[in-house]
């Protein structure tokens, strides 16, 4: 049988020679495809001059500066924020850990090797990040380390929240993504047109024919105008363009989404398998987060964990699996895979706990249960509709459902990593 097995296993071996078929394509000064690619990059100039540009717009004072031209009354609670981090406001992780074992937290050996980065989905608007600080202030809470944002780009740059967002993240040390425009939710993708044709989502959410290149495009102008740098990627023409942009030399970072499906080991195996063909000479690559798919089991996780070694993207691409999600519009309830997490966090390194939804225990309770749907809805109409509490409620019962997960981590004896600057 083991035999068998390796006269099997030689036969999937791939010949060197084919990566020269691979670079001859990429090398075709004849191929439109590259051209295509290549020429929206040099609208914005060298590699070096794009990072630079992009370093320049990320700094602090850069965006408090244009925070001051837009939203000159968000100056007050940036700086709120940024007086409450430094007089340390906020709770320590060794008296959170104390706060829940006593003093039993002092004789346990917290693997931070292990340690679940806590992360939060979606994070509309400037005010709720406020609110939540208030809120683990008062409860002597954590803030996540990692904030999601689905919201229409254009919107929020007009208003000043994209720019107040940027800097809070900055004073409180966490990572933030946001959703680019450019996707097939505005009516290029012909089977998507609301809950009604919710099976064109089947397929994925879309970017198709000339949106690949358009979400390029898009990404480039607030990369080097605001600096920002991760951004969700769900559709596979697009994650090939984050490799090769990244393989040009600009530091795109970017997430996968769950609507790319990947539930299975080997969808798994050839996401990572491309971020290790396209991966720049230093070994590094611009995937920092991949999003399982809702159905994935922890049999699916670990035997990927084990692709994920293998080709020495461990500690590069974080493992981002929902624990919770939106009450309506996207999973069957109840939903919670809390002690599937659990089970995974004292041998699977580099997870993140991402909360989508509250749990389901206060989410059917609630007048207005959190639902996907918001994510697309404009913020005038929101505010018309008499929904924005009702939403920022939502929000901050998502911030609930990350201090349990970290509440059950930390009664188990497992790591937790929270927003950085905050929680020290």
């Amino acid at each position: 049988m083991m035999e068998l097995q390796e006269e099997l296993q030689e036969q999937i071996h791939i010949s060197p020679d084919r990566l020269d078929v691979l670079n001859a394509v990429l090398a075709d000064t004849e191929m439109q495809a590259i051209n295509d690619v290549l020429a929206i990059v040099a609208k914005y100039g060298t590699p070096a001059e794009i990072n630079a540009k992009a370093e320049q717009a990320m700094q602090l004072s850069t965006l408090l500066r244009q925070v001051e031209q837009i939203r000159p009354d968000y100056i007050p609670q940036l700086h709120w924020l940024k007086e409450q981090a430094e007089n340390q406001a906020f709770i320590s992780i060794a008296d959170y850990r104390r706060q829940i074992l006593a003093d039993a937290a002092a004789n346990i050996n917290f693997a931070d090797a292990f340690a679940v980065t806590l992360e939060i989905s979606a994070c509309q608007y400037f005010p709720w990040i406020i609110a939540a600080a208030e809120q683990v202030i008062a409860r002597r809470e954590l803030l996540p380390a990692r904030f999601i944002q689905v919201r229409n780009m254009k919107e929020q740059e007009a208003d000043g929240d994209l720019v107040a967002i940027l800097a809070a993240m900055q004073l409180i040390g966490a990572s933030f993504v946001a959703t680019l425009d450019t996707k097939g939710t505005d009516g290029s993708n012909i089977h998507l047109n609301g809950p009604s044709t919710i099976t064109g989502y089947f397929g994925g959410v879309g970017q198709p024919n000339a949106y690949a290149l358009q979400w390029l495009d898009e990404y480039l102008y607030y990369y080097t105008r605001y600096g920002v740098q991760q951004v969700l990627n769900l559709n596979p023409g697009t994650v090939l363009l984050g490799y090769l942009l990244h393989r040009l030399g600009v530091n795109i970072e970017f997430k996968i989404s769950v609507f790319m499906g990947n539930d299975n080991p080997y969808s798994a195996l050839w996401t990572l398998l491309t971020a290790k063909l396209f991966a720049r000479d230093d070994g590094s690559t611009p995937l920092v987060g991949f999003n399982w798919s809702n159905s994935v089991d922890n049999d699916t996780i670990e035997r990927t964990a084990q692709v994920r070694q293998a080709l020495g993207l461990e500690q590069q691409v974080r493992f981002e699996h929902h624990i919770t999600e939106t009450w309506k519009s996207i999973v069957r309830q109840p939903y919670n895979r809390r002690d599937e997490l659990l089970a995974l966090a004292d041998h699977i390194p580099n997870i993140s706990a991402k909360h989508e939804g509250g749990d389901p225990a206060i989410e059917q309770i609630r007048e207005h249960p959190s639902d996907i749907l918001d994510y697309f809805r404009d913020k005038s109409e929101i505010i018309a509709a008499g929904d924005w509490q009702h939403l920022t409620l939502n929000f901050l019962d998502k911030l609930d459902a990350v201090n349990q997960t970290a509440q059950a981590l930390t009664k188990r004896g497992l790591a937790f990593i929270a927003a950085r600057k905050l929680h020290r």
